[in-house]
């Protein structure tokens, strides 16, 4: 079993690991739009902080040498189903091989946020 621990992507905010790689699969924790170069949220609106989160998760993913085109399966969690258009936009970006998901409203996120997304992948 490997940690992932890159400073490319928030740090955890909790008693967890950004992912764990197992058995030839990665497993992420759920991404928050935390931009770790401040440590908190800076994006408002929900396609900046889908965007960021798709920028920790880049970043999770590259430190375990794989992309994007390497997950199997993604679970989304949304405060509000009325952004789900607006994140579908963002995700169709990054998710081109489009992997099984999930997708649920929540009550509430960490730190009150909008988005958070984990994965599962492939490891090369």
């Amino acid at each position: 079993m490997k940690i992932t621990n890159t400073d490319k992507a928030p740090a955890a905010i909790g008693p967890y690991c950004q992912a764990v790689a197992v058995n030839g699969f990665l497993f992420t924790s759920g991404q928050v739009p935390i931009d770790p170069a401040v440590g908190d949220v800076v994006a408002t609106t929900i396609t900046d902080q889908a965007e960021q989160v798709m920028k920790n998760l880049a970043a999770v993913l590259e430190a375990n040498e794989i992309t994007f085109t390497d997950a199997i399966k993604t679970t989304c969690f949304l405060s509000d189903m009325d952004n789900f258009a607006a994140f579908n936009e963002v995700y169709a970006k990054y998710f081109t091989s489009k992997p099984a998901r999930s997708c649920v409203a929540v009550k509430t996120l960490p730190k009150n946020v909008m988005c958070e997304v984990e994965v599962i992948a492939l490891l090369k």
